[in-house]
């Protein structure tokens, strides 16, 4: 018998591949993920257009990290992750990936 993941593993696998596809993407743009895990800085609406254009994969996964609360805009208009989306990328990537001062 195959048994069905739960919704809290499926949204958990959804957002793990949205951030291991947008840590790509970052590195491939020049951008390190400290751009996107520092919560007084972030990603600001020319760098979201400019990785919007380059690739659809973004749009998608802003968007789901948004509404499953992994990422919010900041009080600067800038794109960045939440704790939770923070912790995922921690043990995604290790130590220091998600680290900030």
């Amino acid at each position: 018998m195959i048994r069905e993941p739960s919704t809290t593993t499926g949204l958990q696998r959804s957002l793990r591949q949205c951030l291991t596809t947008m840590a790509a993407l970052l590195y491939q743009h020049g951008h390190a993920l400290e751009a996107i895990s520092v919560p007084h800085k972030g990603l600001d609406r020319g760098v979201i257009n400019a990785l919007n254009e380059s690739s659809p994969e973004w749009q998608l996964c802003q968007r789901v990290l948004e509404r499953s609360d992994a990422a919010i805009f900041n009080d600067q208009d800038c794109l960045v992750l939440t704790s939770l989306g923070r912790g995922l990328l921690f043990d995604m990537f290790g130590e220091g990936a998600a680290d900030y001062a």
